[in-house]
């Protein structure tokens, strides 16, 4: 029953590591680039959310749209004032102490517009309860929510990479972003595009994650955004089902660490996860090695 209990709690976590991880895998994947601030934009989603919730009055179906709107021209924002005059660097350090950068300035911009006190986030989810093994086990709202909500965006990304023009657009910039511009695909509008996806991505992250974890403070993003990177190298980074698979089976192995272990080392665990697969597969699950050409 403990098992069974920490299984479900868990994939409910993982669920929300993977929809980050989604952000993170597919700005890799085609723009070849690591946004670390990617976990403060979830905080941004969250914040705007609140905001929209409580201050304003708005109801859910229009708050977590405005939240999203707000993260995605964030995330344009951040894409061509900080990376894209980056993105011929000589160093690829450049791109990663950028983004370090950003992560703060989002961060320190909250703690002057909300303060360090956290915010009670009401949950945005009014499903019941459902009771199993009278009433042994009992599955919220929000761990449904967050699982379906989980596999409708991963099934939703996959079809719209593979199906539509712009999705053609994103996977020919991946493999080659020369021979795409030459083909009249426009890379700029191509990496913003999957920028702003990922932007999107995180507001509904956020939300999620506060309704089912129900403190906000400016730094609510700073530690799953860092967990779901570690979710997208052990799916294999760059890969949509990878991040999927990644991000719940990183939430079930720290609640389970957690819940067997020790519920301190919880983090512990799962960094050892991350140095685990990068000594013994280091493009994860379902990464593909690269052949570099000389």
């Amino acid at each position: 029953m403990r098992f069974l209990a920490s299984l479900i709690n868990g994939i409910s976590l993982g669920s929300v590591y993977a929809i980050i991880a989604l952000g993170y895998t597919m700005v890799y994947g085609i723009a070849k680039m690591l946004n670390f601030a990617h976990g403060d934009v979830i905080m941004v989603g969250a914040y705007a959310a609140f905001v929209m919730l409580n201050q304003i009055g708005l109801p859910v179906y229009v708050a977590i749209p405005v939240s999203m709107v707000v993260c995605t021209v964030l995330g344009l924002v951040i894409e061509r004032f900080a990376y894209r005059p980056l993105r011929k660097a000589a160093s690829p350090l450049a791109v990663l102490i950028t983004a370090i950068g950003v992560s703060y300035l989002l961060q320190n911009l909250a703690l002057l517009i909300f303060g360090a006190n956290t915010r009670s986030f009401s949950s945005v989810v009014h499903l019941k309860s459902l009771r199993l093994f009278d009433g042994g086990i009992i599955i919220t709202g929000e761990m449904i929510v967050n699982a379906v909500v989980c596999v409708a965006i991963m099934a939703g990304l996959t079809l719209f990479v593979n199906k539509t023009k712009q999705g053609q657009a994103m996977r020919a910039v991946s493999e080659d972003k020369g021979a795409a511009q030459l083909m009249g695909i426009n890379a700029n509008g191509t990496i913003a595009l999957t920028f702003a996806i990922g932007a999107a991505l995180a507001a509904v992250a956020g939300v999620l994650m506060c309704s089912s974890y129900p403190a906000l403070t400016p730094y609510t993003g700073a530690m799953p955004g860092i967990k779901a990177f570690v979710a997208a190298v052990f799916g294999g980074i760059g890969s949509i089902p990878g991040a999927f698979i990644g991000g719940i089976l990183l939430g079930v192995i720290e609640v389970l660490g957690k819940s067997y272990i020790s519920s301190q080392l919880g983090d512990a665990i799962v960094f050892s996860v991350l140095i685990i697969v990068l000594l013994v597969k280091p493009t994860g699950i379902l990464g593909k090695n690269i052949q570099e050409k000389v």
